[in-house]
């Protein structure tokens, strides 16, 4: 599924991590790609050990954590350290798809890449281009956010970055290992939610319904979690 996230960083949030990465250096970012990834990309991204990423990963991190809609589509057992790109002159990134096992660099972190999320850092008037493409069972979706929103979609889908003709795309991204692996379960468990949310907010917490429809999402996620 694909899922669209807003103002997973509100505006002070997004000027913070501006201020931090506009003033740092970059570097090609195929410092973090795989084979297959490195014959189509071409951007600028943050050293993936750097302090700046560190610091803008925490704000991110933080939000994220705060962020109730992440947690219902996510479902998160680990998520990548947030990593930051940058398009500009043309650059984009072809047709690929996320590396399954992402291992961070000089430790033993690694994640089972179920998830992969941007978080857009721009405002979309501000260049043209740069639009996310994910490919899907319903054909090609494209997404271009205002910056602070966030969109999720499986790892496993083919994707692209097109072209940055026009000014600079800034973007954080990162991957997520669920506690439900299989992408239709962790549809069923959304929509579940979102449908008990509803129930709850028109019959109320205590109502018999909704007390039986959380029920029955508690008891899926115990079926289908693996932590």
């Amino acid at each position: 599924m694909l899922i669209e996230i807003p103002q997973v960083l509100d505006a002070t949030e997004v000027a913070r991590v501006r201020g931090i990465i506009d003033a740092a250096a970059w570097v090609d970012g195929n410092a973090t790609s795989g084979s297959q990834s490195a014959l189509a990309k071409d951007n600028a991204q943050l050293p993936e050990d750097g302090v700046a990423a560190a610091e803008a990963g925490r704000i991110v991190l933080d939000a994220l954590g705060r962020s109730a809609l992440f947690i219902a589509a996510a479902l998160p057992l680990k998520v990548f350290p947030p990593l930051f790109n940058r398009y500009a002159g043309g650059q984009a990134f072809g047709t690929h798809v996320d590396t399954a096992v992402r291992v961070r660099r000089g430790t033993d972190f690694r994640i089972r890449a179920d998830l992969s999320a941007t978080i857009f850092l721009e405002d979309p008037n501000a260049y043209d281009g740069g639009d996310l493409i994910v490919e899907g069972a319903f054909g090609e979706q494209s997404v271009k956010l205002p910056a602070g929103h966030m969109i999720l979609y499986p790892a496993s889908s083919l994707h692209r970055v097109a072209p940055v003709t026009r000014g600079t795309r800034l973007a954080s991204f990162f991957w997520v290992q669920s506690m439900v692996r299989d992408d239709g379960a962790r549809r069923i468990l959304f929509d579940l939610d979102r449908g008990v949310q509803a129930v709850a907010s028109l019959q109320g917490q205590g109502d018999p319904a909704t007390v039986q429809l959380t029920g029955v999402y508690h008891n899926l996620l115990r079926r289908w979690a693996d932590v």
